[in-house]
């Protein structure tokens, strides 16, 4: 619309009629048309999403009158209110919550200068008040138009997302295309969730892709909520539709205080503390070859049965996931038996690694459930950087100061005994199971280094090793030498699980401790 025509219509109205009209072409964005091809293609608008993430009646929103300033290509004749995108705060679970919703609509959701300015603006409230940020993604990119004020945008952007990480929650929700510079925002929050066949993330399309390189591939397959779940570990969490993703949002936040001085909310629980459960003294088997699921676990020890499973789709070797006890939220980090004997590799390392740390930023209590026989061995592997991937996840647990319980249910071999939040990287309390193996390397290994010259020279080389191996199991691959120094609290039965981690949580629950003063850690990234 141009000036001329607005003025023209200002002339013949009230004050109380030109901001219905203004306020009715916001609402409006891009407009019918444009409404109705997002709605084909399966998407909410950016209202809607708003209105679905957020509880009723409570989103006040910022800057709806704001248009950009941009007067080359044309642009001039080209203002709709708000620009693109959709600022202001609300409610989730009646806990104030900000949130920028960005609209496909207008200019193809793409940012500029105004645009990102408006964001800005909410991060930085969020920030003063201590709350969380939601940022749902649906946008071309920058705005070519804008040249370099686009980009600075994004840095303003980016800039804030440095600043507020452990400070504030940030969420983002991939609803559509997030294309080269723009996925960094998200990058640098603490998840990122995406809707199946709708939504990608990619630094580079397929159309360069192919130029550069000459490989051909699909948005989907290049950028898709499927790749960056199970492929890249981009993502967290994966959803078959926008209302699902947008409540699982809603569910994430709820684990999660409204900022880094605040505990995390505890919620009502019917289930016992003390409840124990006879099943899993045989959940886990005799043979530490043979697998089982970790999850089956976890599930009968928490609150309720629920497992909010995180990254459930990458590196599954490695569990993790938000879960309560006796209504406390914790952090839970388990190995997984049923996929690579629970071995820890590269990306394993990585993605324990980075839930750590938020959970100890956010100051929510770890469990974790050791079943570990290792490092995965392989060239692959040691090429690929195991050492430094596998301290990102003992630096991690290391630094971590919140309450940390740990229960070893069956193998805790070498190194990877140590780093996962073992009593010697300052584990608070640390359970063990009666069955469990806790040594430098598993039994029959051992014999065949300390004994191989009495192995080698026996009649019957078989029957001496498994003889020798049973009785090192005995004498060692126990969990009384360990706990004989101190270096487990206890030895319980399976059954006792939950509530024993109930009563060290309860005990933990004022815990405080201070890391030495300095700038920051160098985490080997």
């Amino acid at each position: 619309m141009s000036e001329a025509t607005i003025k023209d219509r200002a002339a013949n109205e009230t004050p109380v009629e030109r901001l219905k009209r203004l306020n009715k072409e916001a609402l409006e964005g891009g407009g019918a048309a444009r409404i109705e091809k997002q709605h084909a293609a399966g998407k909410l608008t950016a209202r809607e999403r708003i209105e679905r993430l957020l509880d009723p009646g409570t989103f006040i929103e910022l800057d709806r009158l704001v248009t950009h300033r941009c007067t080359d290509f044309g642009m001039d004749e080209k203002k709709i209110r708000g620009d693109g995108v959709v600022t202001g705060y609300g409610d989730v679970r009646g806990r104030l919550t900000y949130v920028f919703a960005q609209d496909f609509t207008v200019f193809g959701g793409s940012l500029g200068a105004a645009y990102a300015q408006k964001i800005c603006k909410i991060m930085d409230l969020a920030a003063k008040v201590g709350a969380p940020v939601i940022g749902l993604n649906d946008s071309g990119g920058a705005r070519i138009q804008e040249g370099v004020e686009s980009l600075a945008g994004y840095a303003d952007i980016f800039l804030r997302n440095t600043l507020m990480s452990g400070v504030i929650p940030q969420i983002s929700a991939i609803m559509g295309p997030c294309a080269g510079g723009a996925v960094y925002s998200p990058a640098i929050t603490d998840f990122i969730l995406m809707v199946e066949e709708t939504s990608y993330m990619f630094i580079t399309g397929p159309d360069v892709i192919k130029t550069v390189t000459h490989e051909e591939v699909t948005k989907n397959d290049l950028g898709g909520a499927g790749t960056h779940n199970s492929k890249s570990g981009v993502a967290h969490f994966a959803f078959a539709d926008e209302e699902a993703c947008l409540q699982g949002v809603r569910e994430l936040l709820s684990f999660m205080p409204q900022n880094n001085t605040e505990d995390p909310p505890r919620a009502a629980s019917k289930d016992d503390p003390k409840r124990a459960d006879a099943s899993l003294d045989d959940l886990i088997p005799q043979d530490p070859a043979k697998p089982y699921d970790i999850k089956d676990l976890i599930e009968v020890v928490v609150d309720e049965g629920y497992f909010l499973e995180v990254a459930k789709h990458h590196a599954k070797n490695i569990v993790i996931g938000f879960a309560r006890f006796d209504g406390r939220p914790v952090g839970i980090v388990a190995n997984q038996p049923m996929v690579l004997a629970g071995c820890l590799d590269i990306d394993a390392s990585t993605k324990a690694a980075r839930f750590v740390r938020f959970c100890d930023c956010f100051n929510i209590p770890l469990v974790t459930f050791v079943d570990v026989p290792g490092f995965l061995p392989g060239t692959s592997q040691e090429y690929g950087g195991i050492i430094r991937h596998g301290a990102k996840l003992l630096y991690a647990f290391a630094e971590a100061t919140v309450p940390k319980v740990t229960v070893i249910t069956r193998k805790a071999y070498g190194g990877a005994y140590d780093v996962m939040s073992s009593k010697h990287i300052r584990g608070d309390v640390n359970y063990v199971y009666p069955n469990a193996e806790i040594a430098v390397m598993g039994s029959e290994g051992a014999v065949n280094i300390l004994q191989r010259k009495e192995i080698a020279a026996a009649k019957d080389p078989d029957a001496t090793r498994a003889e020798l191996t049973a009785a090192y199991r005995h004498t060692f691959a126990n969990p009384y030498k360990t706990a004989a120094l101190g270096y487990v609290d206890e030895v319980i039965l399976p059954r006792e699980t939950r509530s024993r981690v109930c009563v060290a949580l309860k005990m933990l629950e004022n815990k405080r401790l201070d890391n030495p003063p300095r700038k920051h850690g160098n985490i080997p990234l």
